[in-house]
């Protein structure tokens, strides 16, 4: 089994920057893809960032070139750095990877960010 745990989120103000991390337990082989969703209030969970396994990123149009995504090979931690916030960035943000054999979706508890004066 596998275990993720974020950290880093908290209050900052518009145009400042914060540094989500995530910590991978467990069966560290079968994590290959991990991404960062983000869920904020009344809305839907959204795909914010990915990489796989050799390292290639993918990025929601919100927050390309803003946003950067980065990872530890193997991959015992995630991290997701955020420049130039936004408050429409303010979500609970989830760390997430889909095991390699058996599919299971595996997620963190979240870390809130808040963006506000």
């Amino acid at each position: 089994q596998v275990q993720l745990v974020e950290s880093g989120g908290g209050l900052v103000q518009p145009g400042g920057s914060l540094r989500l991390s995530c910590a991978a337990s467990g069966n560290i082989p079968q994590i290959k893809t991990m991404d960062w969703y983000r869920q904020a209030p009344g809305k839907e969970r959204e795909l914010v960032a990915s990489i796989t396994a050799r390292g290639a990123t993918t990025y929601t149009d919100s927050v390309r070139g803003r946003f950067t995504i980065s990872g530890d090979n193997p991959r015992t931690a995630l991290y997701l750095q955020m420049n130039n916030l936004r408050p429409e960035d303010t979500a609970v943000y989830y760390c997430h990877t889909k095991l390699f054999i058996t599919s299971e979706d595996i997620w963190g508890q979240g870390t809130q960010v808040v963006v506000s004066l």
